[in-house]
């Protein structure tokens, strides 16, 4: 059932996969432009988007691969623990 009411682009749940991701890696790209030019209510709508964009992905993918060297143990074994703070 499409959401008719639904003013800032198409609802989440509505998208089928390849649209999701596609709609994700846009955020991606334009993240920074945001961040540094646009105005707070653009960035504001720009983080909107991406936490609902971002939700919709988890609640699919609830068993998605996780990368190893990611977590901590990761960063342990590879000795950089500290070096991203």
């Amino acid at each position: 059932m499409k959401s008719r009411n639904y003013e800032r682009g198409v609802d989440p749940a509505e998208l089928n996969d390849d649209d999701l991701f596609r709609e994700l890696g846009h955020m991606y790209e334009t993240r920074m432009d945001a961040l540094r030019h646009a105005a707070d209510q653009a960035l504001d709508e720009h983080s909107w988007r991406m936490t609902k964009l971002e939700a919709e992905y988890l609640a699919r993918f609830p068993d998605r691969e996780v990368d190893p060297d990611r977590l901590r143990e990761g960063a342990r074994a590879r000795g950089d623990a500290g070096s991203a703070r």
